[in-house]
C-alpha cells in the first residue's frame, strides 16, 4: 500500500500518515453550529473531508469511522433564536435539514456518525466533574472554568505560549476567572433559555467541551485524525486538546490535526460576522452542487480560496467537456493516486484528469474507464450525462426568444461596424450561461 502523507498541524510537517490500529481508522471533524445557513467556507471543510475520507476507504477496505458533529447547544443559537422569533428546536431542526440538504448536492458521504451535542449532555457534566475533581478545573457562581496554567502543554497546537495567545486573541473578559486565559466547561442557562440540571445549577456546556465528549464517545481517548478550519486551531482545537489530554492523563489527543484555509472574496476571508457570505444554497442554485465541489478542490486545502464567478465559470466548462466521456458503468476498484496520496493534492490530481481525458477522448475505452474512475473518486460524475444536460438548461435565467432577439441585435452591430456594441452582447450572453459562435454565416448558441 501506497503511504498518504498529511501535513499535520501540530508538528507543522507533513507526515506519513501511520494508524493506530490499520483495522480501525478514526476520523472526527467538526461540524456546523446549527443557527444559520452554512456558507461557503463551510462546505470547503465538508468537500475536503469527503475526500480524506473516501481515499482512507479505499486505502484501509472501509474500516474508517467518520465522525462529524452537529453542535445543537451554543449561544448563537440562542441569539438566533430571539432575533427569529423561533424557538430553540425549530432553529436547529431548519438549519439542520439545510445542512443535510447541502451535503446532498455536494455528494458528500455520510459520516459512520453524526451526534448531536445535546444527545451527550451526560457525558459533560461527568467530563466536567471529573476535571474539576482532579484539579484541572474550578467553578465559581453556577460557571466552571478550565484553569489553563494546569496543562504545561498549552498553546502547543497554535505553537503560540500564554502570553502571545492572551495577547494577540479576543478572549470571554469575565472576573469569575481566575486567569483571562480560563475557558468554560459549564455556565448558567436563563429560564428561558435551554438548560440541563448539573451539580453547579441549571445550565449548559461550554461549545469546547462538546467536541471533546463526543469525539471521546464514538472514536477513543487517542484517535487517527482530527480536522476543520483554520479558524478552529485555537481557541476550539487547542481547548480540546487541553480538557481531553489533561482528563484522560494522555499525551495525543488526536496523532494527526488537518486544517484546511479559509474561503475569501476580494481577498478577505468569507465570514458571517463581515457580512460578505455566499451560502452553499445559493452557490448550488446558481451552477450546481458538482460544479461548487470542483471550485473547492481547485486550490490545495491548506491554502487560501477565492471565490469569484471566473472560478465557477471555469469549472463549469471543464465539467461540461468531462461529461462528453461520462460512463454509467459502476466502478467496483479505485486506485489512489500517488498525487492526491501526497497530502491530498487536488490541484495536481486535477491535472492529472485533464491528461486522462486528452488520452481518452481519442477512444481508448481503458483510458475512459480510468478517466471515469479518477473523476468519481473525487466524488464528481454522480449524476448521469442526461440529468447533468437537463440541470444546465434550468439555470439558464434567459429564454430562447431573448438569446435570439441578442444573436440578431450583435448581427446588426456587426454588419453596421459597431464591434464594440457586438462585443458587448457577446459578453453579456456569456455571463448569463450563453455561448455563441459564428459558424458558415450563422451564429449558434449553446449553454456554458
Amino acid at each position: 500500500m501506497s503511504n498518504l502523507l498529511l501535513t499535520n498541524s501540530l508538528t507543522r510537517k507533513k507526515e506519513i500518515f501511520k494508524p493506530i490500529n490499520p483495522k480501525k481508522i478514526s476520523l472526527y471533524a467538526c461540524g456546523p453550529t446549527v443557527y444559520d445557513s452554512p456558507h461557503v467556507g463551510n462546505a470547503r471543510s465538508l468537500v475536503v473531508f469527503d475526500v480524506l475520507y473516501r481515499i482512507l476507504k479505499i486505502l484501509y477496505r472501509s474500516n474508517v469511522t467518520y465522525v462529524r458533529n452537529i453542535t445543537d447547544v451554543d449561544d448563537k443559537i440562542i441569539d438566533a433564536s430571539h432575533k427569529n422569533k423561533m424557538s430553540i428546536e425549530e432553529i436547529t431542526n431548519k438549519v439542520t435539514n439545510t445542512f443535510h440538504e447541502n451535503c446532498k448536492s455536494l455528494n458528500c458521504l455520510k459520516p459512520s456518525i453524526e451526534p448531536k451535542a445535546t444527545e451527550h449532555i451526560k457525558g459533560m457534566i461527568e467530563m466536567t466533574s471529573s476535571l474539576i475533581s482532579k484539579g484541572y478545573a474550578y467553578e465559581n457562581q453556577g460557571h466552571v472554568y478550565f484553569a489553563v496554567n494546569s496543562y504545561k502543554d498549552y498553546g502547543k497546537l497554535s505553537n503560540k505560549n500564554l502570553y502571545e495567545l492572551k495577547s494577540g486573541n479576543r478572549i470571554e473578559i469575565s472576573n469569575l476567572k481566575k486567569n483571562p486565559m480560563d475557558f468554560v466547561l459549564w455556565k448558567p442557562s436563563k429560564n428561558e433559555d435551554p438548560g440541563w440540571e448539573s451539580p453547579w445549577g441549571r445550565g449548559r456546556p461550554g461549545w469546547h467541551l462538546e467536541c471533546s465528549v463526543m469525539s471521546e464517545k464514538y472514536l477513543g481517548k487517542n484517535f487517527d485524525i482530527h480536522g476543520g478550519g483554520l479558524d478552529l486551531i485555537f481557541p476550539h482545537h487547542e481547548n480540546e486538546i487541553a480538557q481531553s489530554c489533561c482528563n484522560n492523563n494522555t499525551k495525543n489527543f488526536a496523532n494527526y490535526w488537518v486544517h484546511n484555509g479559509f474561503v475569501t472574496i476580494n481577498k478577505e476571508k468569507m465570514s458571517k460576522s463581515l457580512g460578505n457570505i455566499i451560502t452553499i444554497s445559493e452557490a448550488v442554485n446558481k451552477y450546481s452542487g458538482q460544479v461548487v465541489r470542483l471550485a473547492l478542490l481547485s486550490a490545495h486545502y491548506s491554502q487560501p480560496l477565492d471565490w469569484n464567478d471566473e472560478l465557477l465559470n471555469n469549472q463549469q466548462s471543464t465539467l461540461n467537456k468531462w461529461y462528453n466521456l461520462y460512463s454509467e458503468k459502476k466502478e467496483n476498484t479505485f486506485n489512489v493516486d500517488e498525487i492526491l496520496l501526497d497530502d491530498l493534492n487536488t490541484p495536481g490530481y486535477i491535472a492529472t484528469i485533464h491528461q486522462l481525458y486528452s488520452d481518452a477522448i481519442k477512444g481508448d475505452e481503458e483510458k475512459k474507464t480510468k478517466f471515469n474512475q479518477a473523476c468519481k473518486l473525487i466524488g464528481l460524475f454522480n449524476v448521469s450525462k442526461e440529468e447533468w444536460e437537463s440541470s444546465k438548461k434550468s439555470k439558464i435565467s434567459v429564454s430562447e426568444s431573448y438569446i435570439s432577439k441578442k444573436i440578431e441585435e450583435r448581427a446588426k452591430a456587426k454588419k453596421s461596424g459597431n464591434f464594440d456594441l457586438a462585443d458587448k452582447i457577446r459578453k453579456e450572453l456569456l455571463s448569463k450561461g450563453i455561448m455563441i459562435e459564428d459558424q458558415k454565416g450563422k451564429t449558434i448558441w449553446k449553454i456554458k
